[in-house]
Parts: structure tokens; sequence; C-alpha cells
């Protein structure tokens, strides 16, 4: 079959649909990844990827909508706005993103469209042709409320090409653990794509002291200053080697002597010979967290951000702190914080046990 699989044009986005779309392809089946921005990384991967956004500027999108709802900005700067801010956002995207995704699917004829919740132009294609349409999450909120939350915004695209609502989705491929969120649909576990960079030999096995990975976003904006400042500031007084992803040009300026820093690496690789991760909040760190069974220390932050940390730290898996409240006492307890550790390992568990992209392949060529 010819799967067609649209995620908005975010490396966060996209890297959590590649599993799948590699279990595809790898079965025998035509696979083309529609997205765009930073997101175009993906045809790494081995993947042909067509861009749907070219000069796509996530932070223009947010300039011409935000000013028109103070209140929602202000929430969702505060990472309380729930839905709606991502709503406003990705409703004006996919208002954008529809005619070409449709267009590709007129020259392209896919058998089966499979999107993430933002990336609901996918979903309007597949109408459009009467095809399945199989929503993948790759956060951890039910993205039936995120989708709702998109198509309310969704402008003029559905009358565009003929729909006043969007049919349901032939399935939904849940990713998150069932005791960190709840998500409707087929289990799936979470896995992702990491893109390049090669990981150092000293990252391959423990060193001599307990390693914490601190890394930041591939997204940032206002409001978000990440955690690596505050982690430097208290990495002296840790007994740890920290070692930071990545860092901005401020972070990585006169460092500990317990600290070092790396460039892009494959994360996954990295975290079995960690003892802790400490992130933006973001939630594929999270979920890439869990899946090793470390203890997090995740930010609260704009956006999703403070869902998906004050989540973890339900789940008794690890710490949900503003930037400013990180301590040296903070990343002390994430390395000797029995209880977060055990639970951080049950979940791992847990996501272990769900059945791996490669296992859905048949279910999903079932629908065509």
């Amino acid at each position: 079959m010819r799967v067609l699989v649209v995620s908005a044009p975010l490396v966060g986005h996209v890297f959590p649909l590649v599993p799948l779309a590699v279990a595809l392809r790898d079965a025998g089946h035509d696979v083309l990844l529609a997205t765009g921005g930073g997101g175009l990384a993906a045809a790494d991967a081995g993947l042909p990827v067509h861009d749907i956004a070219p000069g796509f500027d996530f932070g223009r999108i947010a300039l011409r909508v935000f000013p028109r709802h103070p209140l929602i900005a202000r929430a969702e700067l505060a990472g309380t706005a729930g839905t709606r801010g991502a709503g406003l956002l990705f409703g004006a995207l996919n208002d954008r993103l529809t005619d070409p995704v449709v267009a590709l699917a007129t020259r392209w004829r896919p058998d089966l469209v499979l999107h993430e919740p933002f990336a609901v132009a996918g979903a309007v294609a597949a109408a459009r042709f009467d095809v399945p349409a199989v929503r993948q999450e790759n956060a951890l909120f039910d993205g039936r409320d995120l989708v709702r939350a998109t198509v309310a915004r969704l402008g003029g695209a559905l009358r565009r090409h003929g729909l006043s609502e969007l049919p349901p989705t032939a399935a939904a491929l849940a990713v998150a653990p069932p005791s960190v969120a709840v998500q409707g649909g087929w289990s799936m576990r979470y896995t992702s794509y990491v893109g390049g960079g090669e990981l150092p030999a000293w990252l391959r096995e423990p060193g001599d002291r307990p390693r914490i990975l601190v890394t930041r976003s591939t997204l940032t904006g206002p409001g978000d200053r990440g955690p690596m400042p505050a982690v430097v500031a208290a990495a002296a007084d840790v007994d740890a080697e920290i070692v930071l992803v990545r860092p901005d040009e401020r972070s990585a300026r006169s460092l500990p002597a317990n600290v070092r820093v790396v460039d892009w690496i494959p994360l996954d690789e990295a975290l079995p010979a960690s003892a802790a991760l400490v992130h933006h909040g973001g939630a594929g760190s999270a979920l890439g967290a869990l899946a090793a069974g470390l203890p997090q220390l995740a930010t609260v932050g704009p956006g999703d951000r403070r869902h998906n940390a004050e989540l973890v730290a339900r789940r008794g898996a690890g710490l949900a702190l503003r930037p400013r409240d990180i301590t040296a006492h903070a990343l002390t307890r994430l390395l000797t914080d029995d209880g977060l550790r055990v639970a951080a390992g049950q979940v791992s568990q847990e996501i272990t046990a769900m059945p791996p992209p490669t296992d859905l392949v048949a279910r999903l060529a079932a629908l065509v």
C-alpha cells in the first residue's frame, strides 16, 4: 500500500513518526513523509520527504495569532492554556498546510494517511479521497483533545475541500504509558528517531561518578529559558558528572570542572549509561527518560511543558520544577531518591510491554 505520513514541520513532531514509517517501508509498503522546516531532516533516516511548508517560520505564525488573543497567549506562556494555545497556533498552521497536503495526495494517491494530532491537514486529505486516516500520538495529551482544538481554529480549510467536519479516524495509536497518561486507541511502544550525530565512546559506559544528561528544546521562544543555566550554576555542589547536550553559548561559558559539553548525539544511546536526565519538559524527552527508566527533572514552562512535567511528577518518576528552582539539592535528589528510581523503572517496564511499531504494520494494512 501507499502510506502518506503527515507531520507539522517541527523536529519534535516529525521524529516520533519515523520508526513506524520505517517499519512500514521495511515491510514493503511505499511511504512518503510530508513535513517541512527542521522536520526535513527525517530524510536522513532513508525516507522520501516532501516539503509542504517552504519558508516555514513558526515564530511568525505565533506573532500573527497570539496578539489577537492576549489572555490565551499569557496562559500559553505560563503553560496553563491546556489545548487552547495549541489550537490557535496549529489551527493557523494547518489552514496553511491543508492545500499543499491535498495537492500532494492528489498526485501521489495514498491508500492510507498516517498523521500526528497537530497535522490534521493529513486527515483532511484522507477524507477528501475517502481513504483511512490513522492518528499517531506523539505527545502526552490525549490526541482527540488536540485534534478538536486544532479543527476548531482551522479556518476555511475544511470548506475549501468540501467538508463540514472531519470524519472519525480509522484508528489511533496511543504511545503514552497508561500509568502516566490516558490516550485512546491501539497501544504502541514509544520510540523516536534521534537524528544524526555520533555518540562519544565515553558516553557509552558509566563514568566514575553518576552522570546527569542535560538537554534543551529544539524549539525556543518567549518565556523559555530552559534548565541549562540553572544546572550549570548548581553543578559544582553536585557529586556527579554533568553533560550538557547542545548547550547555547551562554550556558557553555565558564563551566565547573564536573561539567562537560557535547554536540547533537543520539540521546537514546546515551541514556542507558546515565543516571538521570534534566530537560525542558518536551514530550519526547519525558517519554525517552521514562522508556530508559531514568529519573528525570522536567522544567515547567510554556506550551505543553508544564503538563508533561507535572504528569511525570504525579507518577513519581521525576521532578517538575521551574528553572529558577533547580538547585544542587534537587539534582542530588535525582541520583539518591529510591522512590524516583523505582517509579521510573516501573514505567520503563510498562513501555517495554507495549507492542513495537513493527507489530502495528499488519493491523494498519488490514484497514485498507
